[in-house]
């Protein structure tokens, strides 16, 4: 919004009004949107990755956090290009997300699937399942 008080001859193109204000979120900011939803049994994560391959999304668990990568490869095309870019606004590299599930959550409790450009993972809240009594017995020396 800033930007929309600074006078034109301190911009860059012309074309910096239209794309600043007010739909410009940031370049790779808004990537990676998540809803979580907490259910009786656990959590369920939908992320929000248009435009990214199966192939291309890994989801790992480590010390109790789970990280989603996705790497947004850039599509060359052969031939000549006509023009030039005045601007490209699609991200291309790896971003990703961690979130804390808990040191008892194990990678065969996580639950994921991915279509129409959406990854859903469903995460058991471990505290909430009953635990297995376990009795421990002392050893009597003697």
């Amino acid at each position: 919004m800033m930007n929309m008080l600074i006078p034109r001859i301190y911009r860059k193109s012309l074309f910096d009004d239209f794309f600043d204000a007010p739909f410009n979120t940031g370049s790779a900011t808004g990537l990676m949107k998540t809803d979580v939803k907490a259910t009786d049994e656990g959590y369920e994560l939908e992320i929000d990755v248009p435009g990214i391959d199966k192939e291309n999304l890994t989801v790992q668990l480590e010390n109790g956090y789970m990280t989603v990568t996705a790497k947004a490869e850039k599509k060359t095309e052969e031939g000549k290009e006509n023009g030039r870019y005045i601007r490209r606004e699609r991200f291309t590299g790896t971003y990703s997300r961690s979130f804390y599930v808990g040191e008892d959550v194990e990678e065969e409790d996580i639950k994921a699937k991915y279509e129409n450009g959406t990854l859903k993972l469903f995460v058991p809240d471990k505290e909430k399942q009953p635990k297995p009594e376990v009795k421990k017995f002392i050893a009597i020396e003697g």
